[in-house]
């Protein structure tokens, strides 16, 4: 599932896209009464981070992780774009709607569990503040 990938050149960014790739979770803030962050969402902030600092080999790393990464980590790619390119991030939604494949979702201390279609359709419906993992 995780094909051949070019490396960008930044340790920290690769090291957070691989484990977006293999992520079964969305969660944008901390979960559970302790408030913990998850590897995926830390990830997905260096991932953030590297587009300030280096927009071409961050948007090369999120659209691998469009085409290859699990559906959680595809649905963090969308996510991505939404800040940087919001009508790639439509096409890649749109794209996305077809799929099947599941995963967790955390917003605060409630976990839920949904399809990449179901949150992809959502995502299309309307816009949604940060942190709203549903």
């Amino acid at each position: 599932m995780f094909g051949m990938r070019k490396k960008s050149g930044d340790p920290e960014l690769d090291a957070a896209v691989r484990e977006l790739a293999g992520a079964d979770t969305v969660a944008f803030g901390g979960v559970g009464f302790a408030g913990t962050l998850l590897p995926a969402t830390e990830a997905y902030r260096r991932v953030e981070e590297a587009f300030a600092q280096r927009p071409r080999q961050a948007r090369e790393q999120v659209d691998w992780l469009l085409r290859h990464g699990s559906p959680a980590g595809r649905a963090y790619a969308a996510t991505l774009l939404e800040r940087v390119d919001p009508a790639a991030a439509r096409d890649a939604w749109a794209a996305l709607g077809d799929d099947d494949g599941e995963f967790t979702t955390f917003t605060g201390c409630t976990m839920g569990t949904t399809s990449l279609r179901g949150y992809a359709a959502d995502r299309l419906a309307g816009p949604h503040p940060e942190g709203d993992a549903q």
